[in-house]
């Protein structure tokens, strides 16, 4: 039997929308392997979201309830995942690939001695044997790997799988595992509080996402953006050219080495389209792009295409909502 085990992030004290994505691959993977999932959560509010996790497939949901976790750090989550993965002798550990999970697969593998696979977005299972199926590319193409090591770390693309309907009444057990993490275990500690968001919406469920790149010269610009989001009830992002730059914090990247997006609507401003870039923003619905090169990548992708200045179009276009909305 396939033991699958699930690392359960938690938003306070519910699920992420990315740990309810993993927790359905691993569902829909046991249901072909013959296998049982089971899932990890950590901090005050791990046993919250143990129960949340046996509502969407969990059968054991492990917990570690340190307040040591209440914040994330690299070291204690892959101390505190790594052994409940050593733990409950599972085969295969799945993570979202968010921003934490890039910061965990492969250091996680590292320490159990396992193959790590990321950007997964669907397998093939035959017999005993399962591959992994990821986009290639610049998600023209996918490729399907195998992996030779007895365990693998699987990290799930982000908005790529369905989620399960919720069933309060599932039965699961609940173990609180034996494991203490101590403030000994902390690499770097937070001195200061750096303001890490123009918004307070996560990229990741945003509906509206307005992002700025390059073309806007620099980090006065997504000021101008930020107000146009704040008016249509979405937030910032930016393209890895502006964060690279310092214009804004890393965690507004949008692509394949920063948030994977799907939202209603994506607008990009003075973004040229690199491949890594499209590929966070493969599954938005309704994409709007604003940049003075006609021959700009990014226009192959748009639904809605602007040859101009950003400048005067967001200006026009905030003013005309601030007369229709406030």
């Amino acid at each position: 039997m396939t033991r699958i085990l699930v690392f359960a992030n938690q938003q306070g004290d519910s699920l992420s929308s990315g740990a309810k994505e993993a927790l359905a691959f691993g569902s829909r993977l046991a249901s072909s392997t013959g296998g049982e999932v089971r899932s990890v959560t950590l901090g005050p509010f791990a046993k919250v979201g143990a129960r949340e996790a046996i509502a969407n497939g969990a059968s054991i949901a492990y917990t570690i309830s340190n307040p040591l976790l209440t914040e994330y750090d690299v070291e204690l989550f892959v101390n505190s995942i790594h052994t409940v993965f050593e733990q409950s002798g599972s085969d295969i550990l799945i993570l979202s690939f968010d921003k934490i999970g890039k910061d965990l697969v492969g250091r996680i593998a590292t320490r159990a001695g396992a193959s790590a696979i990321t950007e997964v977005v669907d397998y093939s299972a035959n017999s005993d044997k399962v591959s992994w199926i990821r986009p290639i590319y610049g998600d023209k193409a996918f490729g399907e790997y195998s992996t030779t090591r007895p365990k693998v770390v699987v990290g799930i693309r982000q908005k790529s799988q369905d989620v399960i309907v919720q069933d309060e009444t599932s039965k699961g057990e609940i173990i609180e595992v034996d494991y203490a993490p101590s403030e000994e275990m902390i690499v770097t500690k937070l001195v200061v509080k750096i303001q890490a968001a123009l918004s307070d919406i996560r990229l990741e469920d945003a509906r509206i996402i307005i992002s700025g790149g390059r073309g806007l010269g620099g980090p006065e610009g997504f000021t101008e953006l930020q107000v146009l989001a704040n008016l249509l009830g979405g937030t910032v992002g930016a393209s890895r050219a502006a964060c690279d730059a310092g214009w804004v914090p890393s965690n507004l990247q949008v692509g394949q080495t920063g948030a994977v997006v799907a939202p209603d609507l994506y607008i990009a401003v003075g973004i040229s389209g690199a491949s890594q870039h499209l590929a966070g923003i493969t599954n938005a619905k309704t994409v709007v792009a604003i940049n003075t090169d006609p021959e700009a990548p990014i226009f192959k992708r748009a639904n809605i295409g602007v040859v101009a200045d950003y400048k005067s179009v967001i200006q026009a276009l905030t003013e005309k909502l601030k007369k229709v909305l406030v």
